[in-house]
């Protein structure tokens, strides 16, 4: 019998297979050792991690004004993030000597604004480069506009003077192809930094399915699966002596618990995706989805800490990680903390929002600095510098009004979801609790009705719409905030039957597939009851079609022909829409060759003033959740 020494673990655990080779050490003993306890289980010397983080900055690197948020009990407008306010908070942990600190983006930063609607992410690569990220991942939307519009933005972000290191495990472009021109990606599986004499390996992952399904990747672009991914990369590590492992991914929240469940050794997941806020922020009258940081249990039972920064630059994330002499983590904590400017607006006896006055600014602000959940910031000057040199270029557009809204049109995925997409917007307080959903997509439905002179009913996907709309004046830069991407719209011919279909699809792509709910569908001309308790197929009931003509409502013929307006992404069947895609790839379509986004321009400058449709109109009749709970 050979009589082998096994290497030591990386973290001691009695399992079965080690308590055989202990008994095989037992008896291969000889009289020099016989008797000896075996070897005890490795240590590693203790480590603090602060992570410092941001996600699904989506070029938005203005703030948001006139954002309404609850301070003090008051109602109080702020100026909401802006990137160059991160830049300043990122800043500020480095001059302020925090311990270990590793600097991340989770991805998604492009597409959203006019800033990537004419630079193509050179504005973003420039702001981001301020920061000086350690490790930046992909995000689907990177992948937008191709493999080489992507290339150019990671030469911006890899050439401007930062040791920044873009990582994705799971992508894995062709040789030859923008994104490995030389057969090397220009992208790393996974970075090592090296604290205190501590290995930490950060491994990106991107989502597979979703940047698929819903970007515009090259077809010989590969993209793995995620946790297989995962696991290889960790295992990898850990041969190369890595102890502590920080996954940094783009594949949203509740998939991130589900990986932590799934693998071993894994100790931290910064994430992105879903735009999750996470923390207590009532006190805001904002909603959030789970604890900062969300704690769950890896595969071999030890503590995995998850973090995500919400959306848009308007949150600053950081994670204090400590791990023990065992090699595991100890403890985590920290906060997501949203982002503000020092000015304030509150209400007048006429109840109009104004500026207050110069000792309530000082006294807020005294108190918001005691409260670790909102930090109040300057833009950094040298970010302030850099975004100004582009700001001028769009300003000329962006500040061209089209139209009004007389009532905020709040921006829902699904009814009844946790997280309120439209929070600190006047009037959507409560907009995720209804049945009715989202008014933007309602909105933007009817705009792709209007532009159609042939449909009988228009479909949009919710995530196709980006953003809440306040009450006020609506501008340009409303409209490509809202629908930021490049999509035209494409006429179907479809039974009826094809088009509940077509409904399920939506759902079923986010309820059974577990990919985004950015599939979720809206329409114009078309109602329903939707039950998402049920299972698909028995999810939507009482559909019914508006007659342009006459206004008047009937059910739906499942074996009618009608004609469907939707985006040239839906109806490619992109985003689970399987029932439109063999229609559309046998070429039966008209394309009109309206960018979705002037449609919208042109039916807010048709109509003048805005408003949430008729309660008649709107999609979501009834809506069951999940859970079994009617909406209101």
């Amino acid at each position: 019998m050979s009589c082998l020494r096994p290497a030591p673990a990386r973290r001691f655990r009695p399992t079965l297979l080690a308590l055989m080779a202990a008994a095989v050490l037992g008896a291969c003993a000889t009289d020099d050792d016989s008797g000896s306890s075996p070897a005890p289980a490795p240590t590693y010397a203790a480590l603090e991690l602060n992570i410092a983080h941001i996600n699904d900055h989506h070029s938005q690197l203005e703030a948001f004004p006139g954002t309404e948020l609850t301070l003090d009990g008051v109602a109080t407008q702020v100026e909401l993030g802006g990137f160059a306010r991160l830049t300043t908070l990122f800043k500020a942990q480095q001059q302020a000597g925090t311990k270990n600190l590793l600097k991340l983006h989770a991805g998604d930063a492009l597409t959203g604004s006019l800033y990537y609607t004419f630079f193509k992410g050179e504005a973003d690569a420039k702001m981001m480069n301020t920061v000086c990220f350690d490790a930046v991942g992909y995000g689907n939307h990177e992948f937008d506009d191709g493999d080489g519009v992507l290339r150019t933005f990671v030469d911006q972000l890899l050439g401007g003077g930062c040791d920044t290191t873009v990582v994705s495990a799971n992508v894995v472009p062709a040789a030859g192809s923008p994104l490995a021109p030389a057969g090397t990606p220009v992208h790393k599986p996974y970075l090592i930094k090296t604290y205190d004499g501590v290995k930490v390996g950060i491994i990106g992952i991107d989502i597979a399915g979703k940047t698929t399904n819903s970007s515009r990747p090259l077809a010989t672009t590969q993209f793995l699966d995620e946790t297989a991914t995962a696991q290889k990369s960790i295992d990898e590590l850990k041969a190369q002596g890595v102890r502590h492992i920080v996954l940094l991914t783009h594949q949203g929240y509740e998939a991130d618990r589900r990986m932590a469940a799934a693998l071993s050794d894994v100790d931290v997941i910064i994430g992105a995706d879903s735009h999750t806020l996470l923390g207590d922020f009532s006190r805001f009258g904002l909603s959030s989805s789970g604890p900062y940081p969300t704690v769950e249990k890896n595969r071999s039972g030890e503590t995995v800490c998850i973090g995500q920064a919400w959306e848009y630059s308007k949150a600053f994330g950081l994670m204090n990680v400590r791990f023990d002499t065992r090699g595991a983590v100890a403890s985590c904590g920290g906060q997501a903390s949203l982002v503000i400017g020092d000015s304030f607006k509150r209400k007048n006896e006429a109840g109009t929002f104004v500026t207050v006055d110069e000792a309530t600014r000082t006294a807020l602000n005294a108190r918001l600095a005691a409260d670790a959940g909102i930090k109040v910031a300057a833009p950094d000057p040298v970010a302030a510098g850099v975004l100004a040199g582009y700001t001028a270029q769009v300003d000329a557009q962006k500040a061209r009004a089209i139209g009004t809204a007389s009532q905020a049109l709040c921006l829902v995925r699904v009814p009844g979801e946790t997280t309120n997409r439209s929070g600190g917007v006047a009037g959507c307080e409560s907009a995720n609790t209804l049945a009715r959903g989202s008014d933007a997509a309602q909105v933007v439905a009817e705009a792709f009705l209007r532009a159609s002179k042939r449909a009988d009913v228009a479909l949009q996907n919710a995530g196709g719409v980006r953003t809440a709309i306040a009450a006020g004046t609506i501008t340009m830069n409303t409209a490509f905030t809202v629908l930021p991407f490049t999509n035209v719209l494409v006429e179907l011919e479809v039974t009826g039957a094809q088009i509940v279909a077509a409904l399920e699809d939506g759902v079923a792509n986010h309820l059974d597939s577990a990919q985004s709910n950015g599939s979720h569908p809206y329409a114009a001309g078309l109602r329903w009851a939707l039950d998402l308790s049920q299972p698909k197929g028995r999810r939507f009931s009482q559909v019914e079609v508006k007659n342009r003509s006459t206004g008047l409502w009937s059910a739906i013929d499942p074996a009618r022909s009608y004609v469907l307006v939707t985006n040239d992404f839906v109806a490619s069947g992109k985003d689970g829409y399987a029932t439109f895609a063999p229609i559309y790839a046998a070429g039966k379509f008209v394309n009109t060759y309206l960018l979705y986004t002037q449609t919208f321009a042109d039916h807010v400058t048709a109509l003048g003033t805005v408003a949430r449709p008729a309660a008649a109109d709107y999609a979501h009749q009834k809506v069951t959740t999940k859970a079994g709970v009617v909406l209101p």
